[in-house]
């Protein structure tokens, strides 16, 4: 495992598709258990080793991951994506072809039973939701989509993406075909935790970091 960000309070991983973020309690494996792993070998560290995900991606997403290696960064950090001071990209490779090379979409989402849905404005509970993309690439039919994420709501890419007509390859659960499977990593759907762009909890540096993974 080598890091694509290490210091004393923070750790970036890369995580495979199909492997969970954080531990959930059952004997499968996790990126945040071997992320404790890594410190507990590269330092020597006796004892527990304090690691927390600063956020999470499903686990059939691939890329980037912050942890936080303090709790006092771990507070910095949370404060920090509460108020969106973490930037967050992600590519995606989707069935269809966009209308617009770039474009911004704006919905409302609602969360219920592991799956989230696009929603008018008026339903209950209902959340507002946004993202902004660019065409990289196009591929046999499909596209290669750089994502900005402006607010991070439960499966909002998913969600959006699908309700714009452009379902991620592999991504069953909101609309892909079959067919795209072949254009997916094993064990996951055609999406990546791309960049992450933040101040470092303590020294205030701009801290950018890009996922080594492709799609």
């Amino acid at each position: 495992m080598e890091p694509l960000y290490l210091d004393n309070h923070l750790l970036v991983l890369d995580k495979p598709w199909g492997l969970l973020t954080q531990p959930s309690g059952t004997a499968e494996p996790s990126l945040e258990e071997s992320g404790k792993a890594f410190i507990k070998e590269r330092f020597s560290k006796p004892g527990a080793v304090f690691l927390e995900a600063v956020h999470r991606i499903d686990r059939v997403v691939g890329g980037a991951v912050l942890f936080a290696r303090t709790s006092k960064a771990l507070q910095r950090l949370n404060a920090l994506q509460r108020d969106k001071g973490i930037g967050k990209i992600y590519r995606a490779l989707v069935e269809g072809i966009p209308s617009h090379t770039e474009a911004t979409l704006e919905d409302f989402i609602l969360h219920d039973d592991f799956r989230a849905r696009i929603v008018p404005r008026s339903v209950e509970n209902a959340k507002p939701c946004r993202l902004s993309y660019r065409t990289l690439e196009i591929r046999d039919g499909k596209a290669l989509l750089e994502i900005k994420l402006e607010t991070g709501r439960y499966h909002q890419i998913r969600a959006q993406l699908s309700h714009a007509g452009l379902p991620i390859c592999g991504d069953l659960k909101y609309g892909a075909s079959r067919d795209s499977l072949a254009n997916a990593p094993d064990g996951g759907i055609a999406l990546l935790s791309y960049s992450l762009e933040f101040p470092h909890p303590v020294s205030k540096e701009i801290i950018k970091v890009h996922s080594n993974m492709q799609l």
